[in-house]
């Protein structure tokens, strides 16, 4: 889970030891409504590399976990970028020692409101 961690924070070069090439992902989206799936660890990496570009200094550490039972793993982490923060959990589904499947539930409302993409309430 720590390479989990460090590709999040940055160190895409490894997506391709960690991630299956069809890799799935579920999230919901940020202004409601059902489950959106995405698929493909390019798609994954683009991901990521967008996030760093829209929240400079963005760090993720492990809070609770990884908690494991085969073939899911499960960690709740912290994501902090200058003043902004918010909490997620992932779970993850793993095949052949990579990650091939991904559930996340993260706090993006908040992140979103905190970057001022969205009103506070």
């Amino acid at each position: 889970m720590q390479a989990w961690i460090d590709l999040w924070n940055g160190d895409l070069a490894q997506a391709g030891d960690i991630v299956t090439e069809d890799f799935v992902w579920h999230v919901a989206p940020l202004t409601g409504g059902p489950q959106q799936d995405h698929q493909g660890r390019e798609n994954l990496v683009e991901w990521v590399r967008s996030s760093h570009e829209n929240m400079p200094g963005l760090k993720f550490t492990i809070d609770v976990g990884p908690i494991e039972q085969a073939p899911y793993v499960v960690i709740r982490w912290l994501a902090e970028a200058n003043e902004i923060s918010f909490h997620g959990t992932d779970i993850l589904r793993v095949e052949d020692g990579r990650i091939a499947e991904y559930w996340l539930n993260a706090d993006g409302l908040w992140a979103a409101q905190q970057l001022g993409l969205l009103p506070h309430n």
